[in-house]
């Protein structure tokens, strides 16, 4: 059986469909050391795209634009829902460089607002044009994403929101402009592992902002996704993002012998429910059948 039809009946037994790229980093491009699974469809990426934050956050930092040390003081104004600062019940007073450091490690909304505000929103899609990312098109920020939310379900707050979301019918949820590419932030499974590529080779910016970008990314905690699909000893760094009926994740697995393979793993679901320990768990099985077909085990 080939490698793409092993990777579609590990999704098909989770039932879900998903877009994948894995590619060996190392390999010169003329040896097509790749396995795709619909790569080059356009798909929501959600806080995939705090990669290409972090990394234009670096690349000011390398260019003596910016200070990483400068205080932020985060207050209530600021909070976004989900996780870190963004639970915060008092205010807080964090550097630049630890905003970049929760926006990777936790995904933390809040955190990546202010972090965005800081470099330049309009900023992103010149670096993803500067990168060659094509496909890739960055709309907004997570206050951006949570105002499009609000106003699709015609609430006024994130209570309102709250209260109202869970009696929507699976195909208004699937209406709204966040699970539209065209509408909202997105990209390919080729173009995202073109990022990592990059990053990883060096070729994304000075080599301190590239080794910034590595670092957070490898202190990320989820690791139910990509990293539970490999064994001790394989090093892997990633980046989720999750929305409703969406399980995503882009990271790198390096091997104890120096093989390095980029991965990204889009998978959508039927249901609605963000907590599918079966699909984030396929994600990481499929990342490593293909890796392993790449490095012939």
């Amino acid at each position: 059986m080939a490698v793409e039809e092993r990777i579609g009946t590990i999704f098909g037994r989770a039932g879900v469909s998903a877009n994948l790229h894995v590619v060996d980093l190392d390999a010169p491009d003329a040896d097509g050391r790749e396995v795709a699974v619909r790569a080059d469809e356009q798909v929501v990426i959600a806080s995939i795209f705090k990669i290409l934050l972090v990394l234009e956050f670096a690349r000011q930092v390398a260019a003596g634009q910016l200070d990483p040390t400068e205080r932020v003081l985060v207050t209530a104004a600021d909070r976004l829902g989900g996780w870190g600062l963004a639970g915060c019940a008092d205010d807080a007073e964090v550097s630049l460089r630890d905003l970049a450091y929760f926006a990777m490690s936790v995904s933390d909304n809040t955190a990546a607002d202010l972090l965005l505000r800081r470099v330049g929103p309009d900023l992103l899609p010149m670096l993803a044009a500067e990168l060659g990312l094509t496909r890739t098109r960055v709309v907004g920020g997570p206050r951006q994403l949570v105002e499009v939310m609000l106003a699709d379900v015609g609430a006024r707050t994130e209570a309102d929101f709250a209260r109202i979301f869970p009696t929507l019918a699976p195909e208004r949820v699937r209406a709204m402009r966040v699970f539209d590419p065209e509408q909202t932030t997105s990209s390919t499974a080729r173009e995202i592992t073109r990022l990592l590529g990059l990053v990883w080779r060096d070729e994304a910016g000075p080599p301190e902002a590239c080794a910034l970008v590595r670092g957070w990314m490898a202190r990320q905690l989820f690791w139910t996704r990509l990293a539970a699909g490999f064994p001790a000893g394989v090093r892997v760094a990633g980046k989720t993002g999750t929305l409703p009926g969406l399980h995503l994740e882009a990271g790198v697995a390096e091997y104890p012998d120096g093989g390095r393979y980029a991965i990204a793993v889009f998978a959508r679901t039927e249901q609605l429910d963000t907590r599918r320990i079966d699909v984030d768990l396929a994600m990481g099985e499929a990342a490593r059948t293909a890796v392993e077909a790449l490095r012939g085990t």
